[in-house]
């Protein structure tokens, strides 16, 4: 609020009235302001000038804070600095479950008899997962065999040399990665997903080396720069891999990977080629990795047509035992999904008529659960069929569940004839 120009009484007459002097150029005059009156459904009643005003001397009242108590702090920092050097990854994750328990997935017991059952139906001879550095060695080696047989085009065989300066830039954000635990990441770093040789730069950074914590900040960057196709060669060539190592050796997942996994259902389409769909083509998933990943799948929305699509190549690819682990929790999402899909899902359940081998208890648990939640989407022909399932693959707990699930089924064919039948009373 300005100040008002002071009144100097000998400047007017002394015989002039009042009124007069007020109306004179010399008396005092209020100026033209604009009040604001504040209304309760507008918020914003403080004019710009005066909100930079305050926002300056907050922020000066703050620093003069921060520098009163920066002698207290200085011990308390730095012993909490020393304390994150010496933790690992591994025990960093286990303090971030304590602070957010309902973001990570449940402690899981593993039954020795589940496993050992799973064990029987896993390949005997698993593919080796491949990596981002298996794909680069490849891929060099095919281009010196080309370069060796072919010189008519030099340019176009040529291999796309790195700059020394870029390549000595990335491997200081390696170095960077490798201790990370918190904060801004090297703005190098994202602007990878923006180059076109960006597997190469992602090479040089070393991703087997970065801690959970930058892994998780990288997932993040790629899920949201990279279309679906090069967000999927990242989830199955870097984040896939580490998940699984990381299992292996801890037999627990770090917080910072597991929160890695759900941000990349930010692209569905890439989660189920990147990732689930070559955990089960691997052929040798753990019970341990299933749940863990069948986890991230529970606890957050999936689009109904990617959900439809994991559905089907599940049902057709060859049993492992961790298939029916994510079958059965596809189907308790309780999709609208089209028949195409459930004949597929029955004809994966009626191969297992002639199976000799012991089938463990979460097949028998998925077939229940399909039965619970699709049973009127199965036809007359497929509910017989399954009926005669049991007869060969049976539980003494879950199987009796499954036969009066189907025996009181009203099946898809049965409601199509009775709306025909009804048509024609109707006319």
């Amino acid at each position: 609020m300005g100040k008002a120009k002071k009144f100097k009484p000998s400047q007017v007459a002394k015989n002039i009235s009042l009124a007069d002097q007020i109306e004179t150029s010399n008396a005092v005059k209020v100026k033209n302001r604009k009040i604001k009156i504040w209304n309760e459904d507008d918020e914003e009643f403080v004019n710009a000038d005066l909100s930079k005003k305050i926002l300056k001397a907050a922020r000066t009242q703050q620093a003069a804070e921060i520098s009163n108590d920066s002698n207290n702090a200085i011990s308390k920092t730095s012993a909490s600095v020393s304390f994150l050097d010496t933790t690992s990854d591994h025990e960093e994750g286990s303090d971030q479950d304590d602070l957010e328990p309902d973001t990570f997935y449940d402690n899981i017991e593993i039954n020795e008899e589940d496993e050992e059952a799973l064990k029987l139906f896993m390949s005997s001879k698993p593919e080796k997962t491949r990596t981002l550095a298996d794909i680069i060695k490849d891929k060099i080696t095919d281009k010196q065999t080309e370069l060796q047989t072919q010189f008519s085009d030099v340019e176009t065989l040529k291999l796309q040399n790195i700059d020394p300066r870029i390549k000595t830039m990335y491997e200081g954000v390696r170095d960077v990665l490798q201790k990370y635990r918190s904060g801004k990441l090297p703005k190098a770093f994202k602007m990878v997903p923006h180059l076109q040789n960006w597997e190469q730069i992602l090479y040089i950074t070393e991703p087997t080396t970065w801690s959970a914590a930058a892994m998780y900040q990288a997932t993040r960057i790629f899920a949201s720069n990279l279309k679906e196709k090069m967000a999927q060669r990242f989830y199955n060539l870097v984040l896939l891999p580490r998940v699984r190592d990381d299992l292996a050796e801890y037999k627990r997942l770090n917080f910072h990977l597991y929160q890695a996994l759900r941000k990349s259902l930010f692209k569905p389409g890439a989660f189920m080629k990147g990732i689930l769909l070559p955990l089960l083509e691997a052929g040798d998933c753990t019970l341990r990795e299933a749940v863990i990943v069948g986890s991230v799948l529970a606890r957050n929305s999936v689009p109904v047509l990617h959900s439809s699509a994991a559905l089907l190549k599940i049902a057709e690819m060859d049993y492992t035992g961790a298939n029916s682990i994510f079958l059965r929790i596809l189907f308790d999402k309780k999709y609208a999904l089209p028949y195409r899909v459930v004949d597929s899902v029955v004809f994966h359940f009626i191969r297992f008529q002639s199976e000799s081998r012991a089938l463990p208890v979460l097949w028998h648990q998925a077939l229940l659960t399909f039965v619970q939640r699709y049973k009127a989407d199965i036809s007359t022909e497929q509910r017989d069929a399954l009926l005669e399932l049991l007869r060969k693959q049976s539980h003494p707990t879950v199987t009796p569940e499954i036969r009066r699930e189907l025996q009181a089924a009203k099946c898809r064919d049965v409601e199509v004839n009775d709306q025909v039948q009804n048509c024609m009373v109707v006319e």
